[in-house]
């Protein structure tokens, strides 16, 4: 029979020498009952399915391809008989777990009775309880524990800003306090929450890769002009003007910073791009020389004062990165760019004060790199179930496409399948547990591998309509007011790539400290008159910048006042000033949030919590470890 299965291999174009591969190829025809040619044909659908290269049937790919075999058996075995339900080591698992002494008879599903659910979260610091069998499909054997679970520092604030003293904030869940009898109390329900999104990005369903470069030179030419109107109007500058013509005297133009070049930025390769109205869009080297303190980046949109001699080089004698703060102006945002979630907010018995807001912030990866039980995930929600925010906001990404498993297509569940039980389904039992008035925000990442991979995004499609009001999705980017708070967030790991591209100088006499993290972050605001998410041009590499939905979705017309930047670098909580250099303007302040990653490799990572109240001086917030 080996010779027969070595023929039909070689008559499908494939070789298979391998001594143990073709002993296993036996077996499998033995065990699965299979004819040679039965058995060449499941390998050619999984050889496809693969994107398989050689045509050498190796030992390595055995493990794999059982699994290939034994699913098609399922699938022929379901299909004569729909009804059937085929138990697998999970259900043995389930049934030989003599801890659990409620355990039913029925099938694993979404817990529905309200003791259940209080059940699932009354061991909230044990990643090790048993997942199987009380509403969380992870799969995850009972008695296995993983290195997450091991780990030893639970739940420990590492940064803390406690501006009131009375407010609970992040507290070791280290400490004697017993949490069980919070659990067997009835919930207490939390304070609700009004929330209104600002819709400017693209909606579910629309086509994208189709921009031109006719989209990608006006989205840039319509960032200079908008930047040059806006220092005019102020009143401190006059009108710019062509930088590339020779002239003695002190010119003032404004133009994009770019390169001169495919490395990055360097004393000797920057360039001052004008827009077509003042220059034809030419490009003249700028000399930095002159000044003591700067920090620009490919992409930037700057103003320059300075002369050029030779009408070959821009000698800058100062640069305008920011223009003042405009007159504040209606505050009523066009109907259009508004969507409301909740219809009896701002009513008369709001049970909240407006500008006051609690919420938990978390970004992504939710589960460790070893296994895809998203713990880290079960654990967070845990934790939110007994602070009770009124907000519960989580960044992508959701279903990594970084992670080992996504990457090698070892899940035998589609990603859409993996996010609507892991993370879908694990959401709706904790607002279903916690009461109608909890809100969730989920913010989709460009490596959410069930969602399109363009850069902005459009939300999530949340299906179920009975918790669309409590499980909201925003764009990515996306801004949105709770309890007239406003909130701005984006996934892209904008800190990290303006990091790797900027070039700045501090002041040689070092009398002023350089804060590199405010610095870049207040890179987005620097407009000042439009908040734009992603100001770095060209794109870093790996960034799917779709320039015909750029202009709508990236600029924000308004500055928040909690700013959300989830990065790898390292998490903070950072108050920001914005404004107040010239006379007589107000100085706005932002809080500028990186909560960390909630999974770092296959351990515990950061999130971070926030207690606002009308203004960063009057407000607690903490980044705790995991």
């Amino acid at each position: 029979m080996e010779d027969e299965i070595k023929a039909e291999f070689n008559k499908s174009g494939f070789t298979i020498d391998d001594e143990e591969a073709l002993k296993k190829c036996l077996t499998f025809c033995i065990n699965y009952d299979l004819k040679p040619s039965d058995l060449v044909s499941s390998w050619e659908v999984y050889y496809l399915n693969r994107l398989l290269n050689d045509t050498t049937v190796e030992d390595a790919e055995m493990d794999g391809f059982l699994v290939h075999l034994q699913n098609e058996q399922k699938e022929a075995v379901v299909k004569e008989e729909p009804g059937l339900h085929i138990y697998s080591s999970k259900d043995v698992d389930m049934i030989l777990n003599d801890e659990d002494e409620h355990m039913t008879d029925d099938i694993p599903g979404t817990p529905t009775d309200k003791s259940q659910i209080q059940k699932l979260y009354s061991e909230p610091l044990d990643s090790t309880h048993k997942t199987n069998g009380n509403g969380y499909s992870s799969g995850k054997p009972s008695k296995l524990v993983t290195p997450f679970g091991r780990r030893t520092d639970k739940l420990v604030a590492k940064f803390s800003i406690n501006n009131l003293p009375n407010t609970e904030n992040g507290s070791n869940e280290q400490d004697n306090e017993n949490t069980d009898d919070d659990f067997l109390k009835k919930v207490q329900p939390c304070k609700s929450c009004s929330l209104i999104v600002h819709g400017a990005g693209p909606e579910p369903g629309y086509r994208f890769m189709y921009d031109r470069i006719e989209d990608r030179f006006n989205a840039l030419e319509n960032r200079i002009s908008r930047y040059a109107n806006a220092l005019v109007a102020s009143g401190i500058y006059e009108e710019p003007v062509d930088p590339t013509v020779a002239s003695q005297r002190s010119v003032f133009a404004v133009g994009m910073i770019s390169c001169d070049g495919e490395g990055h930025l360097n004393d000797k390769s920057v360039l001052l791009q004008s827009s077509v109205a003042h220059s034809g869009g030419q490009r003249v080297r700028l000399d930095l020389h002159k000044l003591d303190q700067f920090s620009i980046f490919p992409g930037q949109v700057v103003g320059i004062e300075g002369h050029n001699p030779s009408g070959h080089c821009l000698i800058a004698s100062k640069v305008i990165d920011s223009v003042p703060l405009p007159v504040p102006t209606d505050v009523n945002v066009h109907p259009i760019k508004k969507q409301a979630l909740d219809q009896e907010v701002l009513s008369t018995d709001l049970t909240s004060r407006p500008d006051e807001i609690s919420v938990i912030i978390a970004s992504g990866p939710f589960t460790t790199t070893d296994n895809l039980f998203f713990e880290p995930l079960t654990e967070l929600l845990a934790y939110a179930s007994r602070k009770q925010p009124q907000l519960l906001i989580l960044l992508g990404p959701f279903v990594d496409s970084e992670h080992p498993q996504i990457k090698k297509g070892t899940v035998d569940m589609s990603y859409d399948e993996i996010f609507r039980l892991e993370v879908l389904r694990k959401l709706q039992d904790h607002v279903e547990y916690l009461g109608s008035e909890v809100r969730v925000i989920l913010v989709p990442s460009i490596r959410d591998a069930n969602h399109d991979f363009v850069f902005p995004q459009p939300a999530f499609e949340i299906h179920p309509s009975d918790i669309k009001h409590q499980i909201a999705s925003l764009t990515n980017p996306g801004m949105f007011d709770a309890n007239q708070v406003k909130v701005g967030c984006c996934t892209v790991d904008l800190l990290k790539q303006l990091s790797g591209e900027e070039l700045s100088r501090n002041p040689r006499d070092g009398t002023t400290p350089s804060d590199r993290m405010s610095r870049l972050a207040n890179h987005i605001l620097s407009q000042r008159r439009h908040v734009y998410f992603y100001p770095l041009y060209p794109p870093a590499e790996g960034i799917p910048l779709d320039f015909s939905l750029a202009p709508e979705a990236l600029n924000i017309s308004s500055i928040p006042d909690i700013i959300i930047l989830p990065s790898d670098m390292k998490y903070f909580i950072k108050v920001l000033s914005v404004g107040g250099r010239s006379e007589g303007e107000e100085e706005k302040k932002c809080v500028c949030v990186n909560p960390g990653r909630l999974a770092k490799g296959e351990g515990g990572g950061t999130f971070a919590e926030l207690h606002y109240h009308g203004s960063p001086d009057m407000m607690n917030a903490s980044i705790i470890g995991l």
